[in-house]
């Protein structure tokens, strides 16, 4: 979001930026705790329904931010699409193997009508046309960047999503793979709010490089890849096959609780 003042605010919206940055912090260290607990133990369990709970209402309040402030449409097309993950990775989960319903078929129009206006802001920044919308910080370096990779995130969800209706539901390594991708995005959306969004406009000029605020991002994006060669090319995962204690990763499934990270 675009640089603001307290004293130019009304009541409402600085409750509406507390609980934005509130429930923000809290899903960066509920994250953190997820990616670090047993998979499918208790403690992952219960840090990733709380890091859900938390990115539901930060991205609910930025959507909410970004109406009532002028020049913030971009911010309410990835205040949504931040909702979209969050909900689809859940929903991957919580399906049996195999399954899917009208939850899946609205996530794909609603993805579908996030990558659009990305896909056309896109093609207009990269051949000097007229942007259809303004933006109250301009699309110019990291600015012009993030809309660049929001278009191609936003691809790959929508390619993704008719892969799993046309396929009639997700199982196996799949399954888990696209509730990894979709978490771990999450958290490093969420990272890059709380650093190079809050941060580096909170401290003081030049006490921290400005790249040092992206190091987190980097950190849970290497994080992501990381399980996702894991998950697709080792036998962490492998059907339902065994881990080193004897409990398989998988039952009916699930993730099992007994599992070892």
């Amino acid at each position: 979001m675009g640089p603001v003042s307290s004293t130019s605010l009304s009541p409402t919206t600085i409750v509406a930026f507390t609980v934005h940055i509130g429930s923000g912090t809290i899903a960066l260290f509920a994250g953190v705790v997820a990616l670090s607990a047993a998979k499918g133990g208790t403690l992952h369990r219960r840090a990733g329904a709380i890091f859900v709970a938390a990115m539901l209402t930060m991205a609910a309040f930025a959507d909410y931010l970004a109406v009532v402030r002028p020049d913030q449409l971009p911010n309410l097309l990835i205040g949504t699409f931040t909702l979209y993950l969050v909900v689809t990775a859940w929903l991957t989960v919580y399906r049996r193997e195999g399954q899917y319903g009208l939850a899946e078929k609205v996530a794909f129009a609603v993805i579908l009508a996030l990558f659009l206006p990305f896909a056309l802001l896109s093609l207009q920044l990269a051949t000097g046309m007229r942007p259809f919308l303004r933006f109250s910080v301009g699309f110019e370096g990291p600015i012009l960047i993030a809309i660049y990779v929001f278009t191609f995130l936003t691809g790959i969800a929508a390619v993704t999503d008719l892969k799993v209706l046309i396929g009639h539901g997700i199982s196996g390594r799949a399954r888990i793979e696209r509730h990894l991708w979709r978490m771990c995005l999450c958290l490093t959306l969420a990272s890059g709010s709380a650093f190079t969004n809050g941060f580096s406009r909170v401290l003081p000029k030049g006490v921290i490089p400005f790249g040092w605020f992206f190091v987190p991002q980097f950190i849970v994006f290497g994080v992501l890849i990381f399980w996702l060669i894991r998950v697709h090319f080792t036998r962490w995962y492998d059907g339902g096959s065994a881990t080193t204690d004897g409990a398989p990763i998988l039952v009916d499934g699930a993730l099992n609780p007994l599992a070892v990270d």
